[in-house]
């Protein structure tokens, strides 16, 4: 009997203790920390990456530093965005500079993804390009564009998430400039909409 017992309360005491103890609920949200200039923050891409990715089931939180005619070096020299990327909260840091198709917008895209992509692999962030596009006046500049970004990515080791061949596909396709807003470079709300499906659909 008092074996029995002993038996019951280590029993009782096994289910108390496991009853108590509440499950670990992990947070399954994806912060993205886009880097670039008007061209992101144009319709506010990051708002639109986020309600595409909602419609795929996936939750992201975004922040966003965009001042005009800024390129990766300006970014870079201010400083703000190395603080940032080193508070270790992001899980895909996203840059983008104007269409460089010419080498000096070339090597910026290289040199400072460099230093980009060694900050972010120290703070366990992933680094990706987004291919941006050239204005109409400089449409014949587009596979430089293309080729130069993607270049980069490779060299850098970051994910690339080709825009720019999304906007080319639909010009060819149906002999359009609609992605293009009023100035002909700032995107529309549609071609910031392609923009965002393209971003989400190559970052997941």
């Amino acid at each position: 009997m008092r074996h029995l017992i002993f038996i019951l309360c280590i029993c009782f005491s096994a289910t108390t203790s496991a009853s108590n103890t509440l499950p670990v609920i992990k947070d399954t949200t994806i912060n993205i920390l886009f880097i670039g200039n008007s061209l992101t923050y144009t319709n506010d891409l990051p708002k639109l990456v986020k309600w595409y990715a909602k419609t795929k089931g996936i939750k992201i939180k975004t922040r966003m530093v965009a001042l005009p005619n800024y390129a990766l070096k300006d970014h870079w020299n201010d400083g703000n965005i190395q603080q940032l990327i080193a508070t270790g909260k992001y899980d895909y840091v996203i840059i983008q500079q104007g269409p460089s198709s010419q080498q000096e917008g070339r090597d910026m895209l290289i040199t400072y993804g460099k230093k980009f992509a060694t900050l972010c692999s120290k703070y366990d962030a992933k680094l990706a390009y987004f291919m941006v596009w050239p204005s109409l006046q400089y449409h014949h500049t587009q596979d430089a564009v293309i080729q130069n970004y993607h270049d980069a990515a490779t060299i850098n080791n970051a994910i690339i998430l080709p825009v720019s061949m999304t906007w080319k596909e639909y010009h060819n396709s149906n002999n359009s400039n609609d992605y293009y807003g009023p100035d002909g470079f700032h995107p529309s709300l549609k071609g910031s909409k392609a923009a965002a499906a393209t971003i989400v659909s190559h970052l997941f």
